[in-house]
């Protein structure tokens, strides 16, 4: 047995293998990725793994696309199976499978590593072609009298396997979200052809208890039962009997007084006639209940957070009223210093409450932090921004918007006083995340202008200005990160922050 390209390390993809080795068009590897979305049920049903081998283009040799192991039972194959080559005639159960388009059975088990395994292989049957072979392995290592649950796990994989042969499953336009739907261990109830209930697994029968049920699920019709433990509103919801009663393939989430179950109906036509249905279930009672909790928790933060922005606003009118107010121009700047400041507060406040979780995409909130201090900008000072910030934490974006809204200010207050020539310039906010893992991951920001630049002998560290003591506390105590100012070039001034944030996603 020979490898296809590709490693036990570097697995290749089911696409790659189709494409390189095999005469497959895109239809049908379209329909075998349909196949492999549902065969963990199979797999499930049966207690055995299962490999997808589809012929080469030379129809010389099988090539295998896709492996399944069951959670039900031990596997077959301690190895990944995934991109191997065997030539045809060294496994008579596929050649006779593809040739004879149906499901081949051995007598006797092969043994794989002191492991009876019992080998049956399953052609894939789509509009009248074979496309290739299910090998299905059973481990016979654990094989015990089967009980009436494995029974109809057993006779219910048969059913399946006669209707992949047939190419009449899986359904085309119904792909599961297998990660969403109940599984074979949630439960599982087999049906009759009239929709009545043969076998129920225990933990279906206790999905239904949680539902509402008050006796044993055997000799009842789904359908009808499932419709009374719904809440009642008017007519008996017909589209619900006849989903649970197993017509069509269809999935839905019944809720009851005391409890949420999530169902999922498959008809069963191994012959091309339906003889009934599988469905399975799962209480979700608890899924739901986190999940509105979770709902009202955000609802809750979210309202929070907008009723603080609103307080925030009351505070700037007020602050800003005040200082319409003073007689003192340096207390009446001083107050509208205090709104500017508060506003930035209120600017995350509001960015989050329009938001799910505690993130919030920083670069709105600069542009706006940048539009409201531009306004004291004196005469014709352009102020823009380059790069992004991208997402951050709440924890972050609120010291460092007020961070910014102190450096700009600054700059606009100061750096412009005497102005340069014609009485402009430009205010330039750059931002650049470095680092790839969460814990290097940092925003390099940068604020250059082109004003007159820094007094003669500024130390940033040790100026009492209240605005760059505010900056050097926020971004060394709260953020944990760095804060510079040096000379520009050719002139102006440049501040440069380096701070640790979490890496975007």
């Amino acid at each position: 047995m020979t490898r296809a390209r590709g490693t036990l390390a570097d697995v290749p993809s089911m696409n790659d293998l189709v494409r390189q080795h095999t005469a497959l068009s895109e239809t049908d590897l379209e329909w075998l990725h349909l196949l492999v979305s549902e065969w963990q049920l199979l797999s499930d049903l049966s207690f055995a793994d299962l490999v997808l081998w589809v012929p080469t283009l030379d129809g010389a040799r099988y090539v295998s696309v896709a492996q399944m192991r069951p959670n039900t039972g031990p596997t077959s194959y301690q190895d990944d199976m995934v991109g191997h080559l065997v030539p045809r005639g060294r496994r008579p159960l596929l050649d006779a499978a593809l040739d004879e388009g149906r499901i081949v059975r051995e007598g006797d088990p092969e043994w794989r590593e002191e492991v009876p395994v019992r080998v049956e292989s399953i052609p894939v049957r789509r509009e009248g072609r074979v496309l290739g072979v299910i090998a299905r392995n059973t481990n016979l290592l654990t094989v015990r009298t089967p009980s009436r649950l494995e029974l109809t796990y057993l006779q219910s994989a048969s059913d399946l396997a006669q209707m992949i042969a047939a190419g009449s499953f899986p359904f085309p336009g119904q792909q599961v979200d297998m990660d969403a739907s109940p599984r074979v261990g949630d439960g599982l109830i087999r049906l009759d052809a009239e929709g009545v209930v043969t076998y129920a697994s225990p933990n279906a029968l206790s999905a239904y208890h949680r539902l509402g049920l008050a006796s044993d699920l055997v000799g009842q019709h789904l359908g009808n039962a499932t419709a009374e433990l719904a809440p009642s509103r008017g007519p008996v919801d017909e589209a619900l009997v006849k989903l649970a009663s197993g017509w069509a393939p269809r999935e839905t989430e019944v809720e009851g007084s005391t409890g949420v179950i999530q169902l999922r109906a498959i008809p069963l036509k191994p012959k091309g006639t339906r003889i009934g249905s599988l469905v399975l279930c799962r209480d979700v009672t608890e899924l739901r209940r986190r999940e509105r909790e979770l709902i009202t928790k955000d609802a809750t933060i979210r309202e929070i957070h907008h009723r603080v922005k609103n307080n925030l606003q009351t505070v700037a009118a007020l602050l800003r009223l005040q200082a319409r107010r003073m007689d003192s121009a340096q207390g009446r700047e001083a107050l509208n210093e205090a709104v500017r400041r508060v506003g930035s507060i209120a600017i995350v406040h509001e960015t989050l409450s329009q938001n799910l979780d505690e993130r919030v995409e920083f670069d709105e909130i600069a542009d706006r932090v940048i539009a409201m201090v531009a306004e004291i900008s004196p005469g014709n000072v352009a102020c823009r921004r380059t790069g992004r910030f991208g997402i951050l934490d709440a924890e972050i974006a609120t010291p460092l918007s007020m961070v910014l809204t102190e450096i700009l200010q600054n700059a606009l207050e100061h750096a412009f006083v005497q102005g340069v020539q014609g009485g402009g310039g430009t205010v330039e906010v750059s931002a650049t995340r470095t680092g790839s893992r969460r814990d290097d991951a940092r925003l390099l920001i940068t604020v250059l202008d082109d004003g007159c630049g820094l007094p003669e002998g500024f130390d940033p560290q040790r100026a009492g200005n209240l605005g760059l003591q505010i900056v050097r506390t926020l971004v060394e105590g709260e953020l944990g990160g760095t804060f510079d100012m040096v000379a520009g070039e050719p002139r102006g001034t440049k501040v440069v922050l380096d701070v640790p944030v979490s890496p975007q996603k």
